[in-house]
């Protein structure tokens, strides 16, 4: 038998973050400690297991049959500690709750700061642990156990989950002060597509959106820089590097800050859908529970559900 004493938490968490970013030097990063560092970790588990874990390649790093099974498991494992850990936080702050929120970034430059306000005033006793995630990475952590709730893009896969529409919203085409476009309105989607684009990673709901509408028109998107954050977008497009299209509400802000010309678009499906995901509503705790009431009153209100 496997002696347990030889398998690290650490190590198990960083196997994860690996497999999960697709390469091991941006799961060393995620992670914060080096790429030697990482390597070595690999490489004892590997040893430990007797078994070759990763599949390296140019490309990156996919998971061998082993390693898949071992994926699996270290996934439970380290969202049951991460529970464990949310339970002592709340037996040390005696709070009456903690609710588990992952959030795209439409959701968070969106609607959801002023339903998170409006529910904290309700539950102040609910500690709210919320992270700001890529639609997709904010289903695994659902699935996982790591978040009991997630808002994300209505084209992301959810298989196995239960979903709602929570919200809606137009996008626009931003450019920088003065640029061709900036002159009509609204502008011809397929005209945008003659520019360069600074976006989301390319497998971002929004990114994928976007990229499928100019597919549809025989066109690609032309990708210049991809970002994390609507904040980082628009910055990238003020300094010239490129055209954005973003939900309205979630870049105004941000837009406006920078002196950014904000103009409706033509030729594209502009409405953007944003669901409110979850394993299952009846293994829900109360403080989700009680988010999940307000924010299907709120849709319920805007006649976003069916």
């Amino acid at each position: 038998m496997v002696n347990l004493n030889r398998f690290d938490l650490v190590t198990l968490r960083l196997f994860v973050a690996v497999l999960d970013a697709g390469s091991l030097t941006a799961g060393a990063e995620r992670f914060g400690i080096s790429l030697a560092a990482a390597s070595r970790r690999i490489a004892e588990l590997e040893h430990h297991c007797g078994k070759a874990l990763l599949q390296r390649s140019q490309r990156g790093v996919t998971a061998t049959a082993e390693g898949q099974a071992l994926h699996r498991h270290a996934i439970e494992l380290v969202a049951n500690l991460e529970r464990l850990a949310l339970a002592v936080d709340d037996i040390h702050a005696a709070t009456a709750g903690h609710l588990r929120l992952w959030a795209n970034p439409s959701a968070f430059g969106g609607f959801l700061p002023a339903v998170l306000a409006a529910y904290a005033a309700q539950h102040p006793e609910v500690k709210i642990d919320l992270e700001d995630a890529l639609s997709e990475d904010a289903v695994r952590a659902v699935a996982s156990g790591t978040a009991e709730l997630a808002v994300i893009g209505e084209n992301t896969p959810r298989e196995g989950l239960e979903a709602f529409v929570c919200d809606i919203d137009d996008l626009v085409l931003i450019t920088p002060p003065g640029h061709a476009l900036a002159q009509a309105s609204p502008v011809a989607f397929e005209r945008a597509l003659d520019y360069d684009f600074v976006s989301l990673s390319r497998t971002a709901s929004l990114t994928r959106k976007i990229s499928a509408a100019a597919e549809g028109t025989g066109r690609i998107l032309r990708i210049r820089v991809q970002t994390r954050s609507f904040d980082a977008m628009c910055r990238m497009v003020a300094a010239g590097l490129g055209l954005t299209i973003l939900p309205r509400s979630g870049s105004s802000m941000y837009a406006s800050a920078l002196g950014l010309t904000v103009t409706p678009l033509e030729g594209l499906d502009v409405r953007r859908r944003l669901l409110l995901a979850m394993r299952s509503r009846a293994a829900l705790s109360p403080a989700a529970v009680a988010l999940v009431q307000m924010i299907e009153a709120r849709a319920r209100t805007l006649d976003l559900l069916d």
